[in-house]
């Protein structure tokens, strides 16, 4: 299937694997792209020197394109760009809106430049700081996340901008696919799919955890950010959390973070600078990132921290990256053709 994001790119299939923290390493991006999607590296929870092992390693494992997703507000950020471009990395993704000098100097190297954005306004900002594309994410979607569903955000931002738009946000079948495409959109991007395959790195005990959720809810109490998680014990517990609990939580999950009581405040008070966050917030903001990989990488579901869309309660299996994309490719073959006319 042809569509503006496949010429962009090169990729075979117009299907994005997003860049989960802890989730979306070498493994899963490579099995991505090899499949005919495009496979996003999450270098935002690496170092510098583990994003350049992760690009090697998919490099390793596949010719196909593939893409980095990085923070554009690190204060790294340009020496990790000049990585992606000095490893020849396809695509470079950004969760927040890039700055204007990041985007001009991928584009001076050659590298397609896909902001993540969750307004119609963001995204016309980064269209005419000069994006290649831009991922819409509507409040389905997983992880931070805004308030308008993707069936009315989508619309507007195709409408508002003149570059490749990548729908994002309850999306997991070929029908979604099919969906998207007559919105407008150039493909969809998946974060919650591609979490539950094979592929993807997460302990086996998360993963039944996302197969057996029934529910998610969107909370500022991980990290004062709306955030759509699965609606675990733990969570609906910070929902009903006050700044005595958001002190015992911090002094219980410093443990489990290895961060001294001052980095922990100077973390929060770092993601507190420019937002109103409450103290409470700001506690539970600095143990967020150790908490997800608690989770993601050491297999603690009880801690409850775990990204999901709302697709999540109608997702029951594992299968590889390669049988998830065919099986989405031929359902939406199978859904052109049912179309009157098709």
């Amino acid at each position: 299937m042809r569509t503006a994001l496949t010429d962009l790119v090169g990729c075979r299939h117009p299907i994005v694997q997003t860049g989960m923290g802890y989730v979306a390493g070498a493994r899963l991006a490579a099995a991505t792209s090899a499949a005919g999607g495009l496979g996003i590296v999450a270098a935002a929870t690496m170092t510098v020197a583990e994003m350049t092992g992760a690009i090697r390693s998919v490099r390793e494992r596949t010719d196909a394109p593939f893409g980095v997703n990085i923070r554009s507000d690190a204060a790294d950020a340009p020496e990790r760009v000049e990585v992606m471009i000095r490893e020849g990395v396809r695509v470079a993704s950004f969760a927040l809106a890039p700055r204007r000098e990041l985007i001009a100097r991928l584009k001076d190297a050659g590298v397609v430049t896909i902001p993540s954005v969750g307004a119609r306004r963001h995204a016309e900002k980064v269209a005419a700081w000069g994006a290649d594309a831009v991922i819409v994410q509507g409040g389905e979607g997983g992880g931070h996340t805004g308030p308008v569903p993707t069936t009315v955000l989508l619309p507007q931002v195709v409408d508002a901008v003149g570059i490749p738009v990548i729908a994002a946000g309850g999306f997991f079948d070929g029908r979604g696919l099919v969906a998207a495409l007559a919105y407008g959109a150039a493909g969809v991007a998946m974060g919650t799919r591609f979490l539950l395959t094979a592929d993807s790195p997460v302990p086996s005990e998360v993963k039944r955890a996302y197969l057996a959720a029934a529910d998610t809810l969107v909370t500022t109490r991980v990290d004062g950010v709306p955030h759509r998680v699965l609606a675990t014990p733990f969570i609906r517990s910070l929902e009903r959390a006050r700044l005595l609990r958001a002190v015992l939580n911090g002094a219980r999950f410093r443990k489990v973070s290895g961060l001294s009581w001052a980095e922990m405040l100077r973390e929060g008070r770092r993601m507190r600078h420019g937002r109103e966050l409450t103290w409470a917030q700001v506690l539970q903001a600095a143990n967020t990132p150790m908490l997800l990989r608690a989770a993601m990488v050491d297999g603690r579901a009880d801690l409850g921290v775990m990204a999901a869309g709302q697709v999540v309660a109608v997702l029951d299996d594992l299968p590889s990256c390669a049988e998830l994309i065919a099986r989405i490719m031929a359902e939406a073959e199978a859904a052109l053709k049912a179309l009157p006319g098709g």
